[in-house]
């Protein structure tokens, strides 16, 4: 069985940090890349970063690129995302998802794209 439980969220200042981490269970990121979304309330979810299992490859969507870094341990199959600079509107419940393979070039942060999903950690950015 599939398991994607994300750990890390909670309050934050703006400016602080956080670091949010996916551990995967049945599946191994040596085969499955991993990308981090996110959804506010009343939004639509968004893509936020990706890695490929593959070569290591990284994708940031433009609101995070520069703040947020991606990486992984694959001794630990676990997936981090370490993010810095928080602004207010980071505030959203982040998931990991799981994918074999991404069907084309530029939908690394498609969420239609991806086989597993983990449950959401809330992160919150407040003063």
């Amino acid at each position: 069985q599939v398991q994607l439980v994300e750990s890390g969220g909670g309050l934050a200042q703006p400016g602080g940090s956080l670091r949010l981490s996916c551990a995967a269970s049945g599946l191994s990121l040596d085969y499955y890349s991993i990308g981090w979304f996110r959804q506010a309330p009343g939004k639509e979810r968004e893509g936020v970063s990706y890695i490929s299992s593959a070569d290591d490859s990284t994708y940031y969507a433009a609101s995070v690129k520069g703040r947020f870094t991606i990486s992984r341990d694959n001794a630990k199959n676990t997936v981090y995302l370490q993010m810095n600079s928080l602004k207010p509107e980071d505030t959203a419940v982040y998931s990991c998802a799981a994918v074999g393979y991404v069907t084309g070039w530029g939908k690394e942060l498609s969420p239609y794209e991806y086989d597993y999903w983990g449950q959401g950690t809330q992160v919150t950015v407040s003063s």
